[in-house]
């Protein structure tokens, strides 16, 4: 090649590598320019307010069906007429939206609660529907000498406890949320908590609050459990006489063991035992979801009377409830001049502390199924209808009218005058007559959710059909 076609080749090849270089430059710019409008395009669609996804309509599943034929269809709706259950029900809305939040119910009551069948049932189809948050409360019923629910345990080797139950007309001891006390002078006391592996299946924790008496020896994870639980306290009572000490575990766990300390807080040395009184009420399991937490809390012989008293419904208050239900009434039917005045002043005493000092809390009222009383005919025992439950059941709906509550008319919905025939026949009602199997409890639990879910239903229609006008 002659020089000349050398240094014409040379300027060919300077002249490509100067263009190649200024169309990538343009591209560059254009790319930031294109780049920059889109994401300020981003950023104005973003700053756009974003609509919540549509919600769901309530169903009651066709899963959870009453196996009681004298079941009243009709009447298996809560009578909220003044709509006061409506803020509950926007919160089951934001849990059906898929929003990160915990629901609180309470649930109180007599035998027919403490057994734990009955709201055990509206608990799990609660769960089932809007979300499992945890187990809730639980009482140490059977140190208490009592019987315990099926689905947890709660054990000590702690031999001697003095208990205090609201029912008592001076509780032996201060009484807490569950409606009990548990005191001992021993020097060391230990906790033993599970769920059961059948029964409480689901209900696996990583979060423990132990409700317990200012001056008792506070908790902490025994050995087996120390590398897995952190505790927290609060020195400062939220209630007189009440602190907590809250345990934090890693993982969901089915079991925690705890065991007293009397170490003064941050040194080693030891206070005395006598400066203790040991004093504990009970626990709060959950698990860090979203959902219902569904506290069910029962005292077997309980009347709205032994409810009632400021100490005790601010302890109640402790646990927050968006629902407070309360199924009472059966045992003011037995007392040998029931009154069904005495009973509305005592249901409605109840009610006033319960808006007092929990004002956030829609509150629901049920009305006892109908039972037999026994007697002597002839010195032969006999049972016979309880007319006293008929009366009971319409003067604690009128005590919802007059309060503006919803209420729940379960003697009613199942069967009304005449059903404890059709309970005991049935096979849903024990020996005694007065308490139900664990078959008839679940249906009553089971009619108690639809009862709630119905309503839902009905008040979703009534907004679609205002919305259509």
């Amino acid at each position: 090649m002659t020089k000349q076609n050398k240094r014409f080749s040379n300027t060919i090849l300077r002249i490509a590598v100067v263009a190649c270089l200024v169309a990538l430059a343009i591209g560059v710019q254009m790319y930031a320019a294109t780049h920059k409008a889109f994401l300020k395009q981003a950023v104005v669609r973003n700053t756009e307010p974003v609509a919540p996804p549509p919600l769901k309509p309530a169903v009651v599943p066709d899963t959870v069906r009453s196996h009681l034929k004298f079941a009243v269809d009709s009447l298996c709706r809560v009578n909220d007429p003044y709509h006061s259950l409506d803020a509950f029900f926007s919160e089951l809305n934001r849990l059906a939206r898929g929003a990160d939040t915990v629901v609180t119910i309470v649930h109180i009551g007599d035998s027919h609660i403490q057994a734990g069948y009955l709201s055990g049932q509206t608990m799990r189809l609660m769960h089932r529907q809007y979300g499992n948050a945890g187990r809730g409360w639980i009482s140490p019923l059977r140190i208490a000498k009592t019987n315990e629910p099926a689905d947890y345990f709660i054990s000590t080797v702690v031999k001697e406890w003095t208990v205090g139950r609201c029912i008592q007309s001076v509780p032996k001891t201060p009484v807490g949320p569950g409606g009990i006390g548990i005191r001992t002078v021993s020097p060391f006391v230990n906790f033993d908590l599970s769920v059961t592996p059948l029964n409480g299946a689901g209900y696996e924790f990583n979060r423990v609050v132990l409700y317990r008496g200012q001056r008792s020896m506070p908790m902490l994870p025994s050995a087996s459990s120390i590398d897995t639980a952190e505790v927290s306290r609060s020195y400062t009572p939220p209630v007189p006489g009440v602190v907590t000490d809250t345990f934090y575990i890693d993982c969901l766990a089915d079991k925690l063991q705890l065991q007293s300390t009397r170490r003064k807080e941050g040194t080693d040395s030891l206070l005395p035992a006598a400066s203790f009184d040991n004093l504990y009420y009970g626990f709060n399991l959950t698990n860090g979801a979203s959902g219902i937490l569904y506290h069910s809390i029962g005292v077997n012989g309980a009347m709205f009377a032994n409810y009632t008293g400021d100490g005790y419904v601010k302890k109640l208050a402790l646990l927050n409830p968006s629902l407070l239900i309360v199924s009472l009434g059966t045992n003011e039917t037995f007392g040998k001049r029931f009154s069904a005045a005495e009973l509305s002043g005592q249901a409605a005493a109840f009610v006033s502390l319960a808006r007092k000092y929990m004002p956030q809390a829609a509150i629901l009222l049920t009305t006892p199924p109908e039972c037999y009383k026994r007697v002597w005919v002839d010195k032969k025992r006999a049972y016979i209808r309880n007319e006293n439950t008929e009366r009971a059941a319409k003067a604690i709906a009128a005590v919802a009218a007059e309060e503006k509550l919803a209420c729940w008319d379960m003697f009613a919905a199942t069967g009304g005058k005449g059903s404890s025939k059709d309970w005991f026949n049935g096979k849903w009602m024990r020996r005694d007559r007065i308490h139900f199997t664990k078959e008839g409890y679940t249906e009553q639990g089971t009619l108690l959710f639809k009862a709630l879910i119905n309503l839902k239903i009905e008040r979703e229609r009534q907004d679609a059909g205002r919305v259509t006008d």
